[in-house]
């Protein structure tokens, strides 16, 4: 049970009210103090003090201060006057109960008001900040608009000059050819000029001379054909096609007899290794081509068919493995696919193949091969 606090001691003006509590031990942490208008409590336990004031004070502009022992309560009244006494007289525990509930429902109210007013405040502070934002970013896109509109404008300016610049080169163009067209019809008037008083020249002479005028006349009129400048030559297209050839070298410029047995030879390689894939089992003479699968994997590469393109480099270099080109395009394809791993196994071999190609052919053959690939 609570130690009732009743050696206590105030005093009072007429507008205020001051209170000393002597509470051992007292500290800000424990001690729980409560006011109202009619109510005054202070709970520290193991003590209590509370008290029924004489009359209505204003519970905020009121102050309590806790320290060396004691609570020091400031009071303001709300109406300026001297009280008889701290406590109302003669009240009863059914009046005290009453003004207790009173004051918690004082107190809740004020709260429950005061939260309300916060949260009123908070949404109007996150109004405000909103509104704030917006208009923040409505400047910020307004002026990023305006940027692309002076862009806009710069760009279509420029574009005007260009255009302005092109039709000026375009008119000064034409009048050159207006120029140069003048002058050269200005060049045949002359020549027409000069061959006409020829003729004249001629013809005066052919009185005297019928025979020799006939000569001069018949040669003034070949050299005025010789000089007619002809009638420009209708257009046309010339389709040219090539003989289909393996070697990359013209026919003038290649052995055939050579050629020819050199291929034969790899026909008889290649059916005699074909004998142990049966993979070309059902296919077609010119599809196990080494040359012929490659371009088909080529096609499937274009296509964006990365397994299938794989599958015919697979079966050509299982006929012919040292082409190193065929490495190059699986090694692409793995590069597709992110198979990075394959792609650099792939284009290793291509660079030892190509790298003992280049061993064993010899240098001066090399030089002639390179002199005929590029026709020097």
């Amino acid at each position: 049970m609570p130690l009732q606090v009743s050696n206590y001691s105030w005093q009072q003006t007429s507008t205020a009210v001051f209170i000393s509590v002597p509470l051992r031990g007292v500290s800000v942490r424990d001690a729980d103090v409560f006011c109202t208008e009619n109510y005054l409590k202070v709970n520290c336990p193991p003590f209590l003090f509370e008290v029924f004031l004489y009359a209505p004070i204003d519970d905020e502009s009121s102050k309590a201060k806790i320290g060396n022992n004691t609570v020091v309560f400031t009071l303001h009244k709300k109406e300026a006057a001297m009280w008889e006494t701290l406590s109302l007289s003669g009240v009863d525990k059914e009046m005290m109960q009453k003004i207790r509930e009173k004051s918690i429902l004082q107190a809740q109210e004020r709260a429950k008001e005061a939260m309300e007013a916060k949260a009123v405040a908070r949404r109007e502070d996150q109004k405000y900040t909103l509104n704030v934002m917006m208009k923040i970013e409505e400047e910020e896109r307004k002026k990023i608009e305006d940027m692309k509109e002076n862009e806009r404008i710069k760009a279509t300016k420029e574009l005007e000059a260009w255009k302005e610049c092109q039709r000026k080169a375009e008119e000064l163009k034409i009048i050159q050819r207006e120029e140069k067209l003048y002058h050269q019809e200005k060049q045949m008037e002359e020549k027409r000029k000069k061959l006409k008083h020829k003729c004249l020249t001629g013809n005066s002479a052919s009185k005297n001379f019928a025979t020799k005028g006939r000569n001069s006349g018949n040669i003034f009129f070949e050299k005025l054909k010789e000089d007619n400048i002809p009638a420009p030559r209708s257009v046309g297209s010339i389709k040219i096609s090539f003989t289909p050839r393996v070697f990359p070298t013209a026919l003038r410029e290649s052995q055939v007899a050579e050629e020819e047995e050199w291929l034969h030879k790899q026909a008889e390689a290649r059916r005699a290794m074909n004998t142990d894939i049966p993979e070309l089992y059902d296919l077609k003479e010119e599809e196990k081509n080494p040359e012929w699968l490659k371009d088909k994997g080529n096609r499937l590469f274009a296509t964006e068919n990365y397994l299938a393109a794989i599958n015919a480099y697979n079966l050509a270099i299982r006929l012919n493995n040292r082409i190193p080109l065929l490495y190059l395009n699986r090694a692409a394809c793995h590069l597709k696919l992110k198979n990075l791993h394959k792609a650099i196994e792939d284009s290793s071999k291509a660079y030892r193949i190509m790298k003992l190609l280049l061993r064993l052919i010899h240098p001066t053959k090399l030089y002639k091969m390179m002199l005929r690939r590029f026709g020097i």
